[in-house]
């Protein structure tokens, strides 16, 4: 399969016309599969992290809001301090900021597995761990939109790729947390977690960045003034910050609720190994969707996107209705796949149609408003579930998650958006 789908990335980028020649930077190129590699380890070892916290609190007398509170720390952190990461982004090299954000979490993760072997836990303590890998998060993540067109031509072919990765890790990840956990302890998940950090930073080291063309390759002004001038670009794109004031929509009404009442009525109708089964096949489907954005090339991405951002309602649907686990994990697949395409179309849309001087900036202004309001609808999910009751709580979310891809479609800057011509998006040197 793998084999597969580097030909066919390398067949559509051969296949564009008027990429033959000089500035050719096919998808599998050394670096970018550096790169790759370097996000699809660090994938793996964040989607352990949630299975060893909770492991670890449990066993050292901590109730379940105590892992809640240590990935509140790290969210908040995270959202709280990404726009700043996005000004620092365009001023220094994003390369050396990446790296130095996977070394601060290679030292905090070493630290916690340090605690969590000697058997030393103390709530704060963890809590500060988390806090400070959100202010490195932070900093690592808005390099990550300007770093692939600097990479990859086939910036579409580039983000699929990575989407399938971060999708397989997000499958794996759990079950050797798991593993982990079951056979040493939950220091050793830490161990693991601060292994993959080290592994994502050589990559870094080792990648061969092309310089951004022009004259104005970084942000040169006052910090001030910089963050203001990314506000300004992000607000004058009708077509960005529509989407980021629906996306506030669906976070609320429909991902921030969906997520823990899921977890919650499956388990409590039919037992963890089915919500382990309908989690896996969310992830199988955005494997799903990651391949046909491989595949399909849309002129007008946001507007495929957001149609296919329809097949969510399955998901809560399902649940809500309460029918079986093969219609659950039916549903799931269905609305993994669906995200998985439109986060193609999105992220490819982002990275092609902005100026590289002010892409970092606008693409934290992109994640910090993308996230702004999960915990609201998180928090409210559960005096939501406990007036009306779970199921008709997700129901209301299927129901609102048909309405988010139609006010989508309805605002002509998001559906008429036409994708920028192939190699035409930040230029390099």
């Amino acid at each position: 399969m793998g084999d597969d789908i580097v030909a066919e990335s390398r067949a559509t980028v051969d296949a564009a016309p008027g990429r033959r020649g000089a500035g050719v930077r096919p998808v599998w190129s050394r670096d970018f599969v550096l790169f790759f590699l370097a996000r699809a380890v660090a994938r793996l070892g964040d989607t352990m992290l949630p299975v060893a916290l909770a492991a670890g609190l449990l066993q050292h007398g901590y109730g379940a809001g105590a892992v809640g509170l240590v990935m509140a720390a790290t969210s908040v952190a995270f959202a709280g301090l990404v726009v700043f990461g996005g000004v620092i982004a365009d001023r220094f090299s994003t390369r050396k900021l990446m790296i130095g954000a996977d070394l601060v979490r290679l030292g905090t993760q070493s630290l916690a597995a340090i605690l969590f072997f000697s058997g030393h836990v103390v709530l704060g303590e963890i809590c500060a761990i988390g806090f400070v890998n959100g202010v490195a998060g932070a900093v690592f993540q808005p390099g990550v939109a300007s770093t692939v067109p600097r990479l990859a031509t086939d910036v579409q072919g580039a983000n699929g790729a990575i989407r399938i990765a971060e999708s397989a890790a997000q499958l794996a990840g759990p079950a050797a947390a798991g593993i982990l956990v079951g056979f040493a302890s939950p220091g050793a998940v830490f161990a693991a977690h601060a292994t993959t950090y080290a592994v994502s930073a050589l990559c870094l080291l080792l990648l061969r960045l092309p310089r951004l063309a022009g004259p104005a390759a970084h942000a040169t002004g006052a910090f001030r003034a910089d963050l203001a001038e990314g506000w300004r670009e992000f607000r004058s794109r009708t077509w960005m910050w529509g989407v980021i004031a629906v996306w506030c929509v669906y976070m609320i009404a429909v991902w921030g609720p969906t997520v823990p009442l899921v977890a919650a009525e499956v388990v409590r109708l039919h037992g963890p190994r089915a919500y382990g089964l309908v989690n896996s096949a969310l992830g199988a489907g955005t494997v799903v969707g990651g391949l046909l954005a491989l595949r399909l090339r849309p002129r007008r991405m946001l507007r495929a996107g957001s149609v296919s951002l329809f097949a969510f309602a399955g998901f809560p649907a399902t649940v809500g209705a309460g029918l079986g686990v093969p219609a659950m994990a039916a549903g799931a697949a269905l609305a993994g796949a669906g995200m998985s395409f439109w986060g193609v179309m999105w992220a490819t849309s982002v990275q092609t149609q902005v100026p590289p001087v002010v892409l970092n900036r606008i693409h934290a202004y992109d994640v910090a408003g993308s996230l702004a309001m999960m915990p609201v609808g998180q928090a409210l999910a559960g005096p939501a579930a406990a007036s009306l009751g779970a199921d008709q709580v997700l129901l209301v979310s299927a129901a609102m998650s048909l309405a988010v891809p139609v006010a989508l479609l309805a605002i002509r800057a998001v559906r008429d958006l036409i994708r920028a011509p192939d190699g035409q998006g930040p230029g390099v040197t």
